[in-house]
């Protein structure tokens, strides 16, 4: 047997988890109880189970039936010391996995109901990741993400509100939700907005649409990453595109094959857009639904891709390239990946 390294101890970023998307199972349960809310018999099986559900949203029918368990688990989330937990436990699976930095990704219009409004819901979550990164050790900011679902002038007004909060915590501005609804175009604007603003541009694209989806991000709303982008290996003279341009793809194999976008692991193009030199920083996008955190993705890498040692360091330090994180802690992590590197195989 060939001897590896253990991927749990290979210093990298996590650019792609959505906040609710984070929880841990029992948590979920838990809350679930306490506030009494009934939870879709699927939701409560996979939950207990162990297994994510089965969720096939490359048609709207199964889009509409994994957006109903990820609203349903975000009911669980009602008060500040709630927020709280999710992101104290979110760090902590992260650390075990051997993060060194966490950008989670949030829309607080899904949670201002809740918390008092827009800004009291942006301010807890803000003040929770500041107190959860000082206590954990883990470099943790904010991704506020528009909804393509909602009308371009809503996602105005969070950018605004994530430019105002870029000096504490926010660091990114993206886009979310069924790529196949709502044109990139429609939300220029309120990215423009963001960029101005210092804001990085991620929104999510080539995932449930194809490779104009991410031509459209990069096209219309200038983006420095992608959320997944697994669909621009379907066209070459993409590939090529991102890569000269040093754009960024957030890939989550194990979210691409439970949600249908590709059969199999194997089926993911990992090898395709690492041999293309387009970087990419793997991420869970919502371990909640689909099982794996982040350490997992890169076993994905290795065991179905057949990436070395040496490759999923390189993987590693692009994610760390990616991400807003301080030049400091980007050359402590660098610095981490070579000393991984430098350890026997066992």
């Amino acid at each position: 047997m060939e001897r590896v390294r253990d991927v749990s101890e290979l210093p990298k970023a996590h650019l792609h988890l959505h906040f609710t998307g984070s929880m841990r199972p029992a948590t979920v349960l838990e809350l679930a109880d306490k506030y009494g809310v009934r939870l879709p018999e699927a939701l409560t099986e996979a939950l207990t189970s162990g297994e994510p559900p089965k969720l096939r949203a490359t048609d709207e029918r199964g889009w509409f039936r994994f957006q109903r368990l990820y609203d349903a688990a975000r009911s669980c989330l009602r008060e500040p010391d709630d927020i709280r937990r999710l992101v104290r436990e979110a760090a902590e699976e992260d650390v075990r996995d051997g993060s060194g930095w966490l950008e989670i990704q949030v829309d607080p219009t899904s949670y201002a109901p809740m918390l008092g409004g827009l800004i009291p819901a942006l301010e807890i979550i803000l003040d929770a990741v500041e107190t959860t990164s000082r206590e954990t050790g883990l470099g943790m900011r904010v991704l506020v993400a528009a909804n393509r679902m909602k009308h371009p002038l809503d996602a105005r007004t969070l950018a605004r509100l994530a430019v105002r909060y870029a000096d504490k915590g926010v660091v990114g501005f993206g886009l979310s939700n069924d790529e196949r609804r709502g044109m990139a175009r429609d939300f220029d604007r309120a990215f423009n907005i963001a960029r101005e603003g210092g804001l990085l541009s991620t929104p999510h694209g080539g995932e449930l649409a194809g490779p104009s989806s991410v031509r459209d991000c990069l096209d219309d709303l200038d983006a420095n990453r992608i959320g997944h982008g697994v669909r621009a290996a379907d066209d070459p003279r993409l590939l090529k595109r991102l890569a000269d341009r040093g754009v960024t793809c957030e890939v989550c194999p194990a979210s691409n094959v439970a949600l249908g976008v590709y059969e199999k692991p194997e089926d993911v193009p990992l090898r395709t857009m690492f041999e293309a030199g387009v970087p990419m920083a793997l991420g869970a996008d919502d371990p909640l639904l689909f099982g794996s955190r982040l350490a997992a993705q890169y076993e994905i890498a290795r065991q179905h891709h057949g990436f070395t040692d040496q490759e999923l360091a390189e993987l590693a330090r692009q994610s760390v390239r990616a991400s807003a994180a301080p030049e400091g802690v980007k050359a402590s992590m660098l610095a981490g990946v070579d000393e991984w590197l430098a350890r026997p195989a066992v």
